[in-house]
């Protein structure tokens, strides 16, 4: 009764734990040995208060999870003469009946209470991920493991195992015991049981890659029986196929050397399978045992002569067969061009029949894909397999392919056709070659960079590989290099793209360098059409980043044309910032970058006074050239800082005026030097010395921007010497001034780099001193020791983990709303509420959401979502939204916390969702109001995924209404199919 009425009121129970609590577990252990049900209702209670009451049973989990831990193994039939670790019985719900039956006693209902408190074990486990290291230290059963994997491995992606008591680290000394249970589990006769085995080693692996390499051996013959037993069912068959496959894929392939004579014939017998899932998974697994047999071309680790014939004839029976499933046609294609690309050596007499096949099911729109994908596994075949026979037909029909819509397909086939050039492009003729730049040219634009990105890269594939061939060279130039100039003028190449800008910008660079590599274009006519591109048009000056993109390639253009015609670009360019006419500003800011740009690949000290030349600009009245000016010094110092650092130095303290600029060029200087701070850094002690000074001069300054030019300078000084800066930082923690303090707070910030260096070990034992400033008296100060936790917790958490039970309190008090930061200011004839706090409050859930993803084993999300996450979703627009996210995430990832106060989120999720902006709202305020919409749309998008959300009455009246609602209804299908 105590259970059905916590399911049905929820969070609404937790006050009356207090007396429920002790009186459940009170019936657990005084309940007679004959009393069964009670002790299963007692836990299925205990259960659902630990699901629907997260944040009142807190005081009690402990003796929730001694109590089912205890009962998990229960059996009051258990005699000493028994074999040990009983408590490997228990079984799923699925498996009621059958558990029943296994014991000699029908009568026995000891299986209820087991499965009553594996459950519960289940219920803490997905509800409390902080208490997943006390319950590896505690418990030795096998049920439970599913669940305890999967949250394990959600907890601690990403992370590493050498402390002792993580997770990972008391998960791997389980392995032994797990291992040892399995095969004791897949000597059952229940089907079920052997299931549910291989679906724990699975998740095993997933979790803990390479944990069974010394294990394997012992699993073989539970593998062998799985596949070959006439009695397997077909799901038995895929598990076992399964777990054999992601096992391969995760260790090294010696570990399975010594059982491929055992495994390869109960794999080639499933190929042979009539159920296609069964066939499918066995083709995969093909796969995988391709790749172990000759893992290494050069060295032969094993003879793997013998498998050859039999691998493919049973590949090929149903590469030929088409009357069956697609997935089984797909998985033949594939394992087929690995058969090929690993054992083609061997198989040469097999080739001229077999490729036509492959050739063949690239005409079929079925298999189209998968075919052409499987041609670029052969095509990268160290054994250059002959494709002779069919290359033509290949290139022919791939070139087709270039023209048809379906985006994955074009995809597949650029990168196919770019490793045939390589490989065979001597056997393509001119006029293929033609035709396939000219259909490049129609791929090269902003509707998609990615794939513009891929069609450049082609087409400097084929210029490198056939730059003998006059035509290629004058149809890139004529068709191709049109393309590129207008691509590169895109204001698309910034912004939300910046990952896909960098791959696309890349492959820019490459592209001019090839061109004029391939000696069929001249430098001075690839320079003036770069340059011509920079010009201001009708519709507007070019963006930053479409500027700077044109700087990076001519600066690669110039490398690559060779050092007589840098040289004279250089001084063209030195030409350029000369001509005082400050009417032409467009040309002087592109001369500016396109200097900083070569300075960054080449010493351009050789050219005389280019550093007095480029400071003069400082004098601009254009912001923008005093920025590229500052860009271009630092750039250009970095090719001589014996040179031009001191001269840098010497700027900073005589020109107040011209700081700021000077100290963003110190800033490029210091950061080429610690982009590899694991090398030795050319910035002589004398060097470090002199820019502490100054640097820890400017920490006081009144300006926000110079603050944090001066803090990244000091964080990246402080991965090249870390000796030296951490003790001078952690000394100005207790400086009198507050903006010192953020200072050395945001220094903190830049220092946390995700790369592994020598700064990590002091690190360790210092940051504390650093993130405690989130309890200053200062807000600015407390906002920058948020951003340098939130770096640390995303770059690397290990460093944070053991402070967060003292951190995260501080953290979650800078999400409140605090009056105290809330002004108004009187603007005459009307006032102006400012709120202080609101940017503190979103750096302090952003942060929170990133703990979310790093450091999950830390937190209690019962302790966060209320109060702290429900007054953030009330919150300014600028708050509300990564709250959405952080939603998001905690149903996904602790679905039982947030249905446990499921109700009380609804109110502030639909006052978002039906707000509208006033009448005479800008489009500015609409767009943002839009986005609201959909992001806390998507919120409780994530809210409905999770099981039991539909016992809330607010939700369905919530879901109810967004379905009612044509408008929102459309906007919540929409962010549903994203």
């Amino acid at each position: 009764m105590i259970g059905a009425l916590s399911r049905s009121v929820g969070y609404r129970f937790g006050p009356h734990l207090a007396e429920a609590v002790p009186l459940l577990i009170s019936y657990c252990t005084s309940a007679s040995e004959n009393d069964e049900e009670l002790r299963e209702y007692s836990l299925q209670a205990l259960e659902s208060f630990m699901l629907r009451c997260p944040r009142d049973i807190s005081p009690y989990c402990d003796g929730i999870l001694n109590l089912a831990l205890e009962y998990v193994s229960y059996d009051p039939n258990y005699t000493d003469s028994m074999e040990e670790d009983t408590d490997d019985e228990v079984q799923d719900e699925e498996d009621d009946d059958e558990s029943a039956n296994e014991y000699t006693d029908d009568e026995d209902a000891s299986w209820k209470v087991r499965r009553a408190s594996a459950k519960c074990l289940s219920a803490i486990i997905v509800s409390r991920p902080q208490m997943l290291s006390k319950m590896y230290q505690e418990m030795d059963i096998f049920n439970t493991f599913i669940e305890l994997l999967r949250q394990t491995g959600n907890v601690t992606k990403g992370q590493g195992d050498i402390d002792e008591s993580s997770p990972r680290w008391l998960l791997k000394q389980e392995v032994p015991k797990v291992v040892k249970s399995i095969n004791r589990q897949l000597r059952e006769k229940s089907i079920k049981t052997k299931v549910g085995a291989f679906s724990v080693l699975k998740e095993l692996v997933v979790v803990l890659p390479d944990c069974l390499a010394d294990h394997f051996g012992s699993l073989v013959p539970g593998i062998e029986k799985a596949l070959n037993d006439k009695s397997s069912t077909s799901n038995l068959k895929i598990e076992a196929l399964a777990f054999t496959r992601i096992v391969m894929a995760s260790h090294s392939p010696s570990v399975f050397h010594p059982y491929i004579q055992a495994l390869s014939g109960p794999i080639l017998s499933a190929m042979g399978d009539r159920y296609y899932k069964v066939t499918a998974e066995a083709l995969r697994v093909c796969g995988e045992l391709v790749r172990v047999l000759r893992p290494n071309f050069e060295a032969r680790s094993i003879d793997f002569r013998p498998y050859i014939s039999p691998i493919y004839k049973a590949i090929l029976g149903r590469l030929v067969n088409q009357d069956q499933d697609q997935e089984v046609k797909e998985c033949a294609i594939s394992c087929m061009s690995l058969v090929i690309a690993t054992f083609g050596d061997g198989l040469q007499s097999e080739l001229p029949s077999c490729l036509p096949i492959l050739v063949d099911r690239m005409g079929n729109e079925i298999t189209r894909l998968t075919a052409v994908k499987a041609f670029a596994v052969i095509a990268n075949s160290p054994l250059r397999i002959d494709l002779s026979c069919v290359l033509d037909h290949v290139v022919s029909e791939l070139t087709a392919f270039l023209r048809k819509a379906n985006r994955a397909l074009r995809q597949a086939t650029l990168g196919t056709l770019n490793s045939l050039v390589v490989t065979y492009g001597g056997q393509i003729g001119s006029s293929s070659y033609e035709t396939i730049i000219a259909e490049l040219s129609t791929l090269i634009s902003d509707i998609d960079l990615h794939m513009a990105a891929l069609a450049l890269e082609l087409c400097c594939t084929i210029m490198v590989d056939r730059r003998s061939i006059k035509n290629v060279g004058l149809a890139v130039r004529h068709k191709v290099l049109p393309q590129a100039l207008v691509l590169i003028r895109s204001a698309l190449l910034q912004g939300q793209a910046l990952q896909m800008t960098s791959f696309l910008l890349q492959a820019l660079q490459k592209f001019f360098a090839s061109l004029v590599q391939s000696a069929n274009t001249s430098f001075e006519t690839l320079l003036d059409s770069l340059i011509s591109t920079a010009k201001p048009s009708q519709s507007g000056s070019l963006s930053k980043q479409a500027l700077s993109s044109i700087a990076q390639c001519v600066a690669v253009l110039c490398l690559a044309a060779g050092d007589q015609k840098c040289a004279s670009t250089v001084e063209m360019l030195k030409g350029i910032l000369n001509d005082d006419s400050s009417t032409n500003s467009a040309k002087q800011h592109m001369a500016l970058l396109c200097l900083g740009e070569i300075g960054r690949r080449k010493d351009l000290s050789n050219h005389v006074q280019i550093e007095n030349i480029v400071i003069e600009s400082f004098q601009s009245p254009f912001e923008e050239i005093k920025s590229a000016a500052s860009y271009a010094l630092g750039n250009i110092a970095v090719g001589n800082l014996s040179k031009y650092l001191p001269f840098i130095l010497d700027q900073i303290d005589n020109q107040q005026k011209k700081q700021y600029l000077l100290l963003h060029s110190l800033k490029e200087v210091i950061a080429r030097q610690s982009v590899d701070h694991t090398g030795q850094s050319e910035l002589q002690d004398s060097n470090i010395v002199k820019i502490l000074a100054l640097l820890f001069n400017h920490c006081e300054s009144e300006e926000e921007g110079v603050r944090n030019v001066v803090a990244e300078c000091l964080g990246k000084i402080a991965l090249i010497e870390p000796n030296k800066l951490i003790p001078a930082l952690k000394e100005r923690t207790c400086s009198p001034a507050a903006n010192t303090r953020a200072t050395v707070a945001i220094a903190i910030k830049y220092s946390i780099v995700e790369r592994p260096g020598k700064i990590d070990a002091i690190m360790y034992s210092e940051i504390s001193t650093f993130l405690m400033l989130i309890k200053d008296s200062d807000r600015h100060v407390r906002r920058a020791a948020v951003l340098a936790l939130s770096t640390a917790a995303h770059n690397k958490p290990n460093l944070i983990k053991g402070l967060l039970p003292e951190l995260l309190p501080l953290l979650y008090d800078q999400t409140v709303v605090k009056q105290e930061l809330i002004r108004t200011v009187d603007l005459g004839p009307f006032k102006h509420v400012v709120d202080d706090g609101l940017e503190l409050r979103k750096a302090a859930f952003e942060c929170v959401d990133t703990l979310l993803d790093s450091c999950l084993d830390q937190l209690n999300p019962s302790s966060f979502i209320v109060p702290f996450l429900l007054s953030g979703l009330g919150d300014h627009y600028d708050v509300k939204m990564p709250c959405h996210l952080i939603l998001s995430k905690l149903a996904d990832k602790c679905p039982s916390a947030v249905l446990a106060v499921l109700d009380s989120l609804v109110e502030p999720l639909e006052k978002t969702i039906v707000h509208r902006p006033k009448g005479d709202a800008v489009k500015q305020e609409i767009d943002r109001n839009e986005d609201m919409i959909r992001s806390a749309l998507r919120a409780i998008a994530a809210l409905s995924r999770i099981s039991g959300s539909d016992y809330s009455m607010k939700f369905k009246n919530l879901m109810n209404k967004i379905t009612a609602t044509p408008s929102l209804a459309d906007k919540y299908n929409s962010v549903r199919s994203e």
